[in-house]
This record gives structure tokens, C-alpha cells and sequence, in this order.
């Protein structure tokens, strides 16, 4: 088979494309300790509500035959748009309206989008590259450029703290950013290490950006007002010059691919136009399942109530189980403030992060480890990515503890 660049990219075995392969085998297997994936969560609760939601419009005239036989335009349902743009106004005071919100089918296609709209070649030759200020970040931004040599990245700061935690830092002493930059793009709560990037972060990153004239995305597949996986206090920001992206999937619904873009109106209107090309709409299930959710302002009470506190409650009793398998080992893990997951750091491991997936996996335990979530690193011969892992902590109860277990007497068999 004859394949352009294009199809030779995207056909290379990727780190999100690999872990959603031993995700689907391990499922089908049945016997797999879930600890490697994203899914959020099966809040039976939150469940409940999406059930009488969907017996709701099931009960209206004509409401199966619109939600499944309708196309919607190509920035989405404009119903969910205009209630999501009253609803941030109202929340935050944010200075938006419905021509400043586009859909897509998840954030992964949103990130895609975006990404390609400000960097890779240029209509002057040139190129551009999206920048992360910190590193470890998001799996699948990685594969996501359209060209080689499209991301590039910063290490951290490293701050310890007590009780065998740590917390990166934006190190803005070496951030220096030159003309070849096209955007900055943080997530926070970040995936994969729940890192919370402080609100004086945000804010010097923001100033950079506006000053540098380019875009600054933020991923809030986990933050505030929902699904609001965010353990500490942090203020969302938004203005002309940022692009803010959100998700249904986090809240619960991540087989409906609903992503979310907040931004001025022509990259709104740009994302239209990606999608009307692409997909000609996205799918509108997640919009419509969701929409009196957030007209009510329920969404933002779902999110507070019920999923925080339940994820809150499993970060810390996972951290808990670390902390009294591991004992002694040469361990620290991410101060947790959000997200779905442990970062966990072993200093000195007697091999990869990588060698160990494959010993947990030959155990039945999946983990993801670390290496992938340093996108724009990759030539960067840094040992610390090769000594961490990303641990969910969304299974049941049951499962996370067992899978504590043997990571922790894998793990202390490597270093005896």
C-alpha cells in the first residue's frame, strides 16, 4: 500500500493509540486491573440522572426521531451553545455569546483542530510549533500535528514537599519563546499528573501570550463548572486571546465525543468550517442530553455534589494505599489536585517506566507509563520521564487496591 505523509504519520504506532489498543484487549479479556485508562467513573448516581434525562426527551413529541434523525449545524447544537454561553456569563462574567462557542466530536478532534490551525507550515513558508511551558502533559497532543518537529516543550520545576509529595512548576526562567511559536497550551487540571497550575501560572502565561501575539489553549476537560475535578481553588480564565476547551466526556457521557471550544468568534467559526469538511456536523447526542442540565444550572450541581467529592474521596484513599504498600521505597507522587489519576515518581528505578508497563501487564495490571506524556521532550535525555507512572484511580474501589498491590511488589522487587 502506497501511503502520502499524511497516511504514513497517522498510521505509526502511537502512545494514545497503543494504550487504547491494551485498553480494548484488556477489557474484552475481562481479567485486566484497569489502572492505565481514562474512563471516567460509573457515578451510579450521575448515572441515574442521565437515565431520566434521556426517559425525558423519550417522552417527548418527536424527541427520539429530532435527537437521532436531525443534523445539527456545524458548529453544533445551537440550543446547547446558547445555554452554555448564558451559563458562563452568568458563572464567571465572561464577556461571550453563542458565536463564541463551537462544538466537536470530543476534544481529542478539537485539539487536532486547533492545533493545526496555528502551527505547522505557513502561508510564508515558515513554521510554527504549539508550545507546552511544562511538561508532563497530555498522551494524545503528541501525535496530533499534522507535520513532523510540532511540538515543542519545557521541563518543570520540581518542588518536593512533605509526606513523599512533589509538585511541577512552570519554569518561567527558561521559557523563553521565539517567532517559531504559534500557540501555548497548558491543560488543568493537567492529565496525567492532577497538577493544578496555580492562578498567578495562568495568568503570567496568559500576559506572555497576549504580549507574544499568539493563542493560549487551555484544556478544562477536568476543571470548573463541570465536570469540576479540582481539588484546590482556582479561578478560570477566559479573554479574546484565550481559547478555553471543555468536555462532556469527564462528566460522564465520554462515549458521546461532546467537546467543547470557547473562544473568539472567528476561531469558533474556523472550527465550523473544520468540521462542516470533516464531519459535516458534530454529533449532537451528548448536547442533547445535557442541555437542561445546563439551563438549570443542574450541570454545575452534578459536578460539585457528586462527581468531586466522589473523585476526591478515591484520590485520597488511593494515595492512602501508596503510601502503606510502598513503605520505604524511593517513591514521591503528585500532590493530587485534580484529574482522574496518581503521577507517581520513582527515583532511581532499576529500568524504565516503559519495562515495568510490561511486567504489571504480564501481571494483569495495566498502567501507562510515563514516557508518552512528554510531548515536544521526545529528543530530551531527560531520566526522570522514564521513572514515572500514570495510575487511575476511577475503577472500583476494589480493583484500584488490588492494583496497588502489584505495582507495589513489582515495584519493590526491581529495586531489591
Amino acid at each position: 500500500m502506497n501511503l502520502s505523509k499524511f497516511g504514513e504519520k497517522f498510521t505509526r504506532k502511537a502512545g494514545i493509540t497503543q494504550l487504547m489498543d491494551d485498553l480494548g484487549s484488556a477489557m474484552a479479556k475481562g481479567d485486566m486491573l484497569m489502572l492505565g485508562g481514562g474512563n471516567p467513573a460509573h457515578i451510579p448516581e450521575v448515572q441515574d440522572r442521565f437515565r431520566k434525562q434521556m426517559e425525558t426527551i423519550l417522552a417527548e413529541p418527536k424527541g427520539f426521531e429530532t435527537m437521532i434523525g436531525n443534523y445539527d449545524g456545524s458548529r453544533g447544537n445551537a440550543a446547547f451553545i446558547e445555554a452554555l454561553a448564558a451559563m458562563m456569563r452568568e458563572t464567571f462574567g465572561w464577556d461571550i455569546g453563542p458565536k463564541n462557542i463551537a462544538l466537536t466530536n470530543g476534544s481529542q478532534n478539537a485539539f487536532f483542530c486547533l492545533f493545526n490551525l496555528f502551527a505547522g507550515e505557513m502561508p510564508d513558508g515558515s513554521k510554527k510549533k504549539i508550545l507546552f511551558p511544562l511538561t508532563p502533559e497530555y498522551i494524545g497532543y503528541a501525535d496530533a500535528g499534522l507535520s513532523d518537529d510540532f511540538f515543542t516543550a519545557r521541563r518543570p520545576s520540581i518542588e518536593l514537599l512533605d509526606d513523599g509529595l512533589f509538585k511541577y512548576h512552570v519554569d518561567f526562567d527558561a521559557l523563553e519563546i521565539g517567532d517559531d511559536i504559534g500557540a501555548l497550551c497548558v491543560s488543568r487540571p493537567t492529565n496525567p499528573t492532577g497538577n493544578v497550575l496555580t492562578d498567578a501560572e495562568m495568568l503570567h502565561l496568559d500576559s506572555i501570550a497576549r504580549e507574544k501575539g499568539i493563542p493560549f489553549i487551555i484544556d478544562n476537560a477536568y476543571g470548573t463548572p463541570f465536570p469540576d475535578i479540582i481539588y484546590t481553588d482556582a479561578k478560570p480564565i477566559w479573554n479574546s486571546n484565550t481559547v478555553v476547551c471543555m468536555s462532556l466526556s469527564k462528566f460522564g457521557l465520554p462515549n458521546l465525543r461532546t467537546g467543547i471550544v470557547i473562544a473568539r468568534e472567528e476561531i469558533a467559526s474556523a472550527i465550523g468550517d473544520i468540521n462542516g469538511v470533516m464531519h459535516l456536523a458534530p454529533g449532537g447526542l451528548g448536547a442533547r442530553l445535557a442541555i437542561d442540565l445546563v439551563r438549570t444550572g443542574e450541570i454545575m450541581k452534578i459536578s460539585q455534589q457528586l462527581i468531586q467529592p466522589f473523585y476526591q474521596r478515591k484520590a485520597l484513599q488511593t494515595l492512602a494505599w501508596f503510601r502503606e504498600e510502598l513503605g520505604d521505597l524511593p517513591c514521591r507522587i503528585h500532590k493530587p489536585e485534580g484529574a482522574l489519576f496518581l503521577w507517581l515518581w520513582f527515583q532511581e528505578l532499576p529500568c524504565t517506566a516503559a519495562q515495568l508497563y510490561e511486567r504489571l501487564k504480564a501481571r494483569s495490571t495495566l498502567i501507562v507509563p510515563g514516557s508518552y506524556f512528554f510531548p515536544g521532550l521526545e529528543k530530551d535525555d531527560w531520566r526522570h520521564k522514564h521513572e514515572c507512572i500514570r495510575v487511575t484511580y476511577a475503577q472500583d474501589d476494589a480493583v484500584v487496591h488490588k492494583g496497588v498491590k502489584v505495582i507495589a511488589d513489582e515495584v519493590r522487587k526491581l529495586y531489591a
